[in-house]
């Protein structure tokens, strides 16, 4: 079974940080981990799972990928310490299993809200 998300990675505590999709979390994650997928997170040795989300269908992770790799580099970290302060590796190389997140899971009810807009609301 497919689960579209959208995944922030992570050399180190405030490190390096990587924006992705995928339908299969786990399989990339192993990727990753092993340095088997070529480019940006191999090249910069991003490879622990700071947070995620899941999505409804790809169009939606896809479209919340984009939104997420346009914002400020202040913006992601504030999500990951929303739900991981610790910056934690949320997926165990070892096992394979990915931590759940409550906070990751309750963020879904509703469409995020972008970092520069949660100021501008009225009360």
């Amino acid at each position: 079974m497919r689960n579209p998300c959208v995944y922030l990675l992570a050399s180190k505590p405030l490190g390096t940080l990587y924006t992705g999709v995928t339908s299969e979390l786990h399989a990339r994650m192993a990727l990753h981990t092993q340095k088997l997928f070529e480019g940006f997170t191999k090249k910069y040795d991003v490879t622990q799972l700071v947070y995620y989300e899941m999505h409804d269908d790809m169009n939606a992770a896809i479209r919340r990928e984009k939104r997420i790799k346009d914002w400020k580099r202040l913006w992601k970290i504030r999500i990951i310490e929303e739900v991981n302060p610790e910056w934690k590796n949320l997926f165990d190389p070892a096992t394979g299993e990915i931590a759940f997140c409550p906070a990751v899971a309750n963020r879904l009810s509703a469409e995020p809200v972008h970092p520069s807009e949660q100021f501008d609301q009225k009360i």
